[in-house]
């Protein structure tokens, strides 16, 4: 068995401080770290624990596959910042950098600014499994035709309903298909309960982008500068206002339904309803105990005539850095470790997640084995709601800008708070936005 190191950092750290096996140093080629029983040294920075479990695991299962070609992972786990800020500046010096990264969905975008992004092509690693994966998630990761990273999970859109809340107030949530549906029934229900029923954001910019997709918008324009006010997006936000007037969705605590307070009230039934990516299963069965048995999983609402019946939200593109000593083999690996059927089994039955590889979805062995522990929670099937979508599982081009970061932060520290909390009109808070944006990024 060849050793694998998971160093976690759980303490903030002073950048440059660390340094791994294997980085660079100098500014000086490195040359591919390979151990005596003929392992490749392959160095990994994530910033999430439970994606480490996983690396790990993939490690192992690749190493079975292929013993004359085996990986030594070694993996360190750095907060969140931390992590994107000391691979940014390591990209910028040239050295100490890992051999693979994780990278945040929303970070992603500033790694892919200029003619050459710092980044392995995965283009043809990918070959072998790319007919079977979801391409818009593909298309997230990429530029100009070339694939820089391979995602996570698809992060389809869905719906979570608490039924026995809903049905103590006669609403019967297989009647919600269109926004003027979850609109009429979350009315309904805080009419008759005094109570919550779906989520306003504040602290993540998650459904607004769903709902100006279905609407065939966008909020960048074709040179990837930001248009936040387009009519699609004045749109979007004066629905969810007007949503919100009518007291069919309501401010959470944390902002998001992404956060420990907001667990909470939801655990509490507080709330009602979350329309959320469909990783958020995982939240559930891990911080929500006492909706065991009490929560089924539906499509997402839609627009009339939708473009699009769901987009993929959040995610981790895992990516080679291009000046690895190892990146033809470590590329290799990634997808293996990302794109393969045997690995998204294990982004199913270990992390809840929606696998990118669709030949996932058709195995009932897999999806519907009743002794998994999301399916024993769960109402309702995962993947029968998304085998119901996944024709329809749109691209939002926005998210792959490269300015995408410093709108998403706009939008989580400013605008929806003037939305949702202070009640500023729809155009005015979008208009102020989009000035605001201009001026940022000139």
């Amino acid at each position: 068995m060849n050793r694998r190191r998971i160093t976690p950092v759980a303490a903030v750290v002073a950048l440059g401080a660390i340094t791994l096996a294997g980085c660079g140093g100098g500014g000086e080629p490195e040359e591919a770290a390979v151990n005596d029983d003929g392992s490749t040294v392959v160095d990994m920075w994530v910033f999430a624990e439970v994606h480490a479990a996983f690396y790990e695991a993939m490690a192992e299962a690749w190493n079975d596959e292929n013993p004359d070609k085996a990986i030594d992972l070694q993996m360190t786990i750095y907060p969140y910042e931390d992590m994107h800020n000391k691979l940014q500046l390591g990209l910028n010096a040239g050295e100490g950098l890992p051999d693979v990264v994780d990278i945040e969905v929303n970070k992603f975008a500033n790694f892919m600014r200029g003619e050459n992004p710092p980044l392995a092509d995965l283009t043809a690693a990918a070959e072998p499994y790319v007919d079977d994966v979801v391409q818009a998630r593909l298309d997230l990761y990429s530029k100009d035709g070339a694939v820089y990273a391979y995602p996570t999970h698809v992060g389809a859109f869905v719906a979570f309903y608490n039924t026995e809340l809903l049905e103590g107030a006669g609403i019967d949530y297989t009647t919600i298909e269109t926004w003027t549906d979850f609109s009429e029934a979350g009315q309904a229900y805080n009419e008759a309960t005094d109570k919550n029923f779906g989520i306003a954001e504040t602290g993540v910019t998650f459904v607004e982008p769903l709902i100006t997709a279905q609407l065939g918008g966008e909020w960048m324009d074709d040179e990837g500068n930001p248009l936040v006010n387009s009519p699609e997006a004045i749109e979007t936000i004066s629905m969810l206002q007007d949503m919100q007037e009518a007291g069919a969705i309501s401010t959470i605590p944390g902002g998001s339904p992404d956060d420990e307070e907001a667990f909470g009230a939801i655990n509490a039934g507080d709330f009602a309803a979350v329309v959320y990516p469909a990783w958020y299963t995982s939240r559930f069965v891990d911080y929500m105990p006492d909706l065991a048995g009490k929560v089924a999983i539906a499509p997402a609402p839609v627009t009339e005539d939708a473009t699009v019946k769901t987009i993929g939200g959040g995610g981790t593109g895992t990516a080679v850095v291009g000046s690895s000593p190892v990146a033809e083999f470590a590329s290799e690996w990634l997808a293996f470790a990302k794109l393969s059927p045997e690995a998204n089994v294990a982004v199913w039955e270990e992390l809840g997640f929606d696998p990118v590889n669709m030949a996932v979805w058709e195995d009932e062995e897999v999806t519907h084995n009743p002794d998994n522990k999301f399916n024993e929670y769960f109402q309702t099937n995962l993947f029968d709601v998304l085998n119901e979508v996944k024709g329809d599982i749109g691209h939002w081009e926005s998210f792959s800008w490269p300015n995408w970061p410093s709108v998403d932060n706009l939008f989580r520290t400013v605008t929806l708070n003037e939305v949702f909390e202070n009640g500023v009109p729809a155009e005015d808070a979008l208009e102020q936005a989009q000035a605001d944006l201009e001026n940022e990024l000139g």
